[in-house]
């Protein structure tokens, strides 16, 4: 159920039964209510001068004169504090009455009274009654009998609007929580999305968006540890570009830029999903290709690789080095890419013997 759906009763669990043991801790009893209430109608012929010397006083210190503000307001406050010194001497002191009490708690704390403010004017409202009662009662005995009465009173009063006075500060400690742990929480969701932003930025590269090269050990010996535990075989495919400096002075490095990136796609078109594909750096690519024969990498990376960069890049000659281990024995990750490197310079070599005009794409025989 929502706050606001409780009344303040509900909301501090006040009943009857507590409310009863309240007022047995402060040896509140029915003669006290019966001294109280017998007073009640002296109280009522003067209750308009009292309010007036209350009020006259409270507007004399500056920090409560600021708080009440304006004469509007003072006409509502003498109005509650009419009601509520005449339900003092009432004599009934039931749910109602709490309910009130809590209520002027509630009201006070919401204004920005503070504790030492609200306890300054009940003083000063006590020793006024007290001023009242003397004035009065003849007896010593009848008037220290009605203020001992009086006493206990406020006390059970103050209990309760203080009780309002931490409920609130508690539930404002709840509230400045609950909105710093979803502040945390959203913090935390930035931080994990920038996080993932910036190590997605640090894995691919950002002209060509192949995987960047400085993750290609730690993936290359990955894939080695599961292709070893099915017994499946690895094949490493190293491409360059024939003359690319050739072209880069030639056509200019905007265009030496545009080729990286159309064979970057074709490469990641003629690729499986399994596929790794790195930009190793410059014009040259290593890819890790797994569970793949060197024969189907091959055709995989000679056949169609040819196949799609000759629709866009006639003039465009690649060398390629494949190599493969497993699915016996397993080389080491450098090795591996030192081999499929190697095999890319032999089939450079045999492109420069055997340089023409059409586009190929060179092993080494």
């Amino acid at each position: 159920m929502k706050q606001t759906d409780q009344t303040l009763l509900e909301q501090l669990q006040i009943t009857e039964f507590d409310i009863a043991n309240r007022k047995t801790l402060l040896s509140l009893t029915d003669d006290d209510f019966m001294v109280l209430s017998s007073f009640g109608n002296a109280i009522a012929v003067r209750i308009d001068s009292l309010v007036a010397r209350f009020y006259e006083m409270q507007t004399s210190v500056p920090e409560i004169a600021l708080l009440i503000g304006d004469a509007d307001t003072l006409h509502r406050l003498k109005n509650a504090q009419r009601r509520y010194v005449l339900d003092l001497f009432s004599g009934v002191y039931d749910l109602d009455y709490v309910n009130n009490r809590l209520r002027i708690g509630l009201v006070h704390k919401r204004i920005g009274v503070e504790p030492k403010l609200y306890l300054s004017a009940i003083s000063t409202l006590k020793s006024l009654l007290i001023e009242i009662i003397f004035e009065t009662l003849p007896g010593d005995t009848e008037r220290q009998t009605m203020v001992a009465a009086l006493d206990k009173l406020f006390l059970f009063d103050i209990t309760l609007v203080f009780e309002t006075y931490i409920r609130s500060l508690v539930s404002e400690i709840e509230i400045s929580k609950q909105k710093s742990e979803r502040y945390a929480c959203v913090l935390e969701e930035k931080v994990r999305e920038r996080t993932q932003q910036l190590e997605q930025m640090t894995r691919i590269d950002s002209l060509t968006g192949l995987l960047s090269v400085r993750y290609l050990t730690e993936t290359l010996t990955q894939t080695l540890r599961s292709a070893q535990r099915r017994s499946e075989p690895v094949s490493i495919a190293y491409i360059d570009i024939n003359d690319f400096k050739a072209i880069n002075d030639a056509q200019g490095h905007q265009r030496g830029d545009e080729i990286l990136r159309i064979v970057a796609a074709a490469i990641k078109r003629v690729s499986r999903i399994e596929d790794r594909c790195f930009r190793y750096g410059g014009d040259e690519f290593c890819l890790i290709l797994p569970n793949c024969l060197e024969i189907h990498a091959q055709d995989i990376y000679i056949t169609r690789l040819n196949t799609v960069i000759k629709q866009e890049l006639e003039d465009v000659n690649l060398s390629v080095g494949i190599v493969q281990t497993g699915p016996n024995e397993f080389e080491e990750p450098n090795l591996l890419v030192n081999q499929a490197d190697f095999r890319m310079y032999e089939a450079k070599k045999k492109f420069k013997a055997t340089e023409g005009t059409q586009f190929t794409c060179t092993l080494p025989d």
